[in-house]
């Protein structure tokens, strides 16, 4: 079987270099704001690629900073714009819109041929760049390249992202794999929380820290205190102080790191979950609607909100759907399966006759029987 896969890797740019990454990066934005201007402006029967494309040439030969982005990576632009709506009409995702300013930054680079990737030595590696040239990047994993690449192992092409720490390069990669044998493992439950980040249903737990050590937490709450402080004396439309951005940085990068901390803790507790457990039970929940505020309308204003707002918080750092995301490929990978439960009454009906008892959850890891006519 044919298996897709993502290689995260960082970029090491020359001052060069970088200058002209960032200039791709806006450009790749604008360039979907004006799809988006330009399809909302057309009347529907008059929508398509073919269209859309032949009209947005057009500002790419009249504004020269448009020309900043590769012309494949342009029309990368114009179908993963079509694809976006494609996603929504199939009910997967919901309407694309304009890109903030402070948007993540993306440059796609549609073709693996064009990356001709060699690796330098033990820790390092080197791709060519469309309108950037020769660039290394941190050898952490085997890619397929060369003389070891052919049809059904190759590299099918790369997204240059912008993070806190630098600019990282996404290697889309596709290899051919034997169809794994049946998962022997038991079957599991796993219901994820706050107070047990994931409570098992064979009794155990897997738990977890603070992503942050006290000086990071002290020195990340002093850096929130400074912005609001800075964010006072800003006024509406005046341009962003150096000494502001620079506090908006140091809290990006202590943010980051937390993000960095959750993910490995992800990774190496999936990986344990699928090596022991053959099928896998989770609630089908719908976060998104989980953590919407409750704010209300000045003519139904909500209640508690400072209190919804901190379990938004709690739930969103847990990111429970990376998790199930993390379950759902390795379990494949080992033969297992994934089942997502309907979370209704999930919590109160009794696993052995299907009754639901109202009051019958103590807490996210204690269950209690209470007795039920029959």
């Amino acid at each position: 079987m044919k298996r897709q896969r993502g290689h995260k890797a960082r970029l090491y740019l020359t001052p060069d270099q970088v200058a002209t990454v960032d200039d791709q990066g806006p450009s790749a934005r604008a360039r979907w704001n004006l799809l988006h201007e330009l399809w909302q402006m057309t009347p529907k029967c008059q929508r398509s690629l073919s269209r859309m494309d032949e009209v947005i040439r057009q500002p790419r030969k009249d504004i020269p900073w448009l020309k900043a982005v590769p012309a494949q990576a342009a029309q990368q632009v114009l179908k993963t714009y079509h694809r976006a709506w494609v996603n929504c009409w199939e009910g997967r995702a919901e309407e694309p819109a304009f890109k903030k300013r402070t948007a993540r930054r993306a440059v796609d680079i549609p073709q693996g041929r064009d990356l001709r990737i060699t690796r330098l030595s033990r820790h390092w590696g080197q791709c060519w760049v469309p309108m950037v040239g020769l660039v290394r990047f941190r050898w952490a994993k085997d890619l397929p390249y060369g003389k070891r690449a052919d049809k059904n192992n190759r590299v099918t092409g790369a997204r240059l992202v912008k993070e806190v720490n630098g600019w990282h390069i996404v290697f889309r990669v596709q290899t051919e794999a034997d169809e794994p044998k049946p998962h022997e493992g038991p079957v599991v439950g796993i219901d994820r929380g706050i107070a047990k980040p994931l409570a098992l249903s064979d009794g155990t737990f897997r738990e977890h820290g603070s992503w942050l050590t006290p000086g990071e937490a002290k020195r990340l709450k002093r850096l929130e205190q400074q912005r609001e402080r800075q964010r006072a004396h800003h006024k509406p439309g005046e341009r962003t102080s150096n000494r502001l951005r620079h506090t908006y940085d140091q809290i990006a990068q202590l943010r980051a790191r937390a993000t960095r901390r959750a993910v490995d803790w992800q990774h190496k507790t999936t990986t344990e979950i699928s090596d022991i457990f053959g099928v896998i039970g989770v609630e089908d929940l719908a976060i998104v609607n989980m953590v919407k505020s409750a704010r209300g309308t000045v003519e139904a204003p909500g209640k508690n909100v400072r209190q919804k707002a901190g379990l938004n918080r709690s739930i969103s750092g847990e990111a429970w759907g990376r998790t199930v995301t993390f379950l759902q490929y390795k379990l494949a990978d080992r033969g297992g399966h994934l089942v997502k439960v309907p979370a209704p009454n999930t919590s109160r009906r009794c696993s052995a006759c299907g009754f639901i008892t109202p009051g019958s959850r103590e807490s996210q890891s204690r269950f209690v029987t209470k007795p039920h006519a029959a």
